[in-house]
């Protein structure tokens, strides 16, 4: 008779779906800050600065086309309410608010929605194992995306997104990107981990993380507020049909940041090699130029000062 009663208990488990039985994932749902002390200046303000091609897997294609970025291509009507696309949105400003669709008949969770990010392209992520639609169905700004349970991480992978950008300064990727993004949830953090795929402007995928602290307190604001109701209006007085550009070999302001900074030009560049520790061995045999940066901050704190000819920092032959 026990072992019946085992028999029948054993099966009755292997009935219940996953979800009902517990310990799969986390509730994703709830009011999430962004965090930025991860590369702060670059996710907000002033942005990434041109030419800062440094630790991104491009190839010479993607570094053509960042090279003939301008940044006033912002200000042109049809890109001014261009939202914030899915492999940048989490990285972006954003304080997201996620709900989930529910089956009401059994409260299986169908998707995750999240709300929040720049521009109003909300995201669904779909948990009912659909697949990902064809390549003659639509694009959009937060692509497709499905999400599965790998014990406590929720694995999310993206697909029909429309092109944008992966940094503010021209880095872009193409139609056919695939973005993988894994959800882990550290006490009251969530940090999600991404990897960004794309055959034809990467040489490897881009990984990159970001965090998120769960606030309750934190107050759902009006859409306008992240630029949903967008209405895009001149800006810049130009002639019609203006397109910003640079023509190849033709853009000095990407030089800049090597000599602002102090950082060899070539490694600015970018490229995957760029993006491993053992990169710094090749930077030991480089020229490094001196950062202008510490002239200007001298020049700054001793505007006005009698001091500030004769005793500025001297640049030395070869330094």
């Amino acid at each position: 008779m026990r072992r019946v009663a085992a028999f029948l208990g054993i099966a009755l488990l292997a009935s219940v779906p996953a979800f009902a039985q517990g310990g799969v994932g986390f509730v994703l749902v709830g009011q999430w800050t962004g965090m930025y002390h991860e590369d702060e200046l670059e996710r907000t303000d002033p942005g990434p600065p041109p030419g800062d091609y440094t630790g991104f897997p491009i190839n010479d294609a993607a570094r053509l086309r960042a090279d003939s970025w301008d940044g006033d291509l912002v200000s042109v009507l049809e890109h001014q309410c261009i939202p914030h696309p899915a492999p940048y949105s989490m990285r972006g400003p954003a304080n997201l608010s996620i709900h989930a669709t529910t089956d009401p008949s059994n409260g299986r969770v169908l998707a995750y929605v999240i709300e929040g990010t720049f521009g109003g392209a909300t995201r669904t992520i779909w948990m009912d194992g659909r697949p990902h639609p064809g390549k003659f169905d639509a694009w959009t700004w937060g692509g497709f995306s499905t999400g599965t349970w790998e014990g406590d991480t929720l694995k999310v992978v993206t697909t029909h997104i429309k092109p944008g950008y992966l940094r503010r300064n021209g880095i872009m990727y193409s139609e056919k990107v695939t973005y993988t993004e894994f959800f882990d949830l550290h006490d009251k953090y969530l940090v999600v981990t991404t990897l960004t795929d794309d055959p034809v402007y990467l040489t490897e995928p881009l990984l990159r993380t970001e965090t998120f602290e769960w606030n309750p307190y934190m107050a759902i604001a009006n859409p306008a507020a992240y630029g949903a109701s967008c209405q895009p209006q001149p800006e810049i007085d130009h002639a019609y049909g203006w397109v910003p550009h640079h023509l190849p070999g033709t853009n000095e302001v990407i030089k800049e940041y090597s000599t602002e900074y102090g950082i060899p030009y070539e490694a600015t560049r970018g490229g995957a090699e760029t993006m491993y520790p053992e990169y710094r061995k090749k930077l030991k045999t480089m020229v490094i130029p001196r950062p202008a940066v510490f002239d200007t901050k001298f020049a700054r704190e001793h505007a006005g000062s009698d001091s500030s000819t004769n005793n500025s920092p001297k640049k030395e032959a070869g330094k």
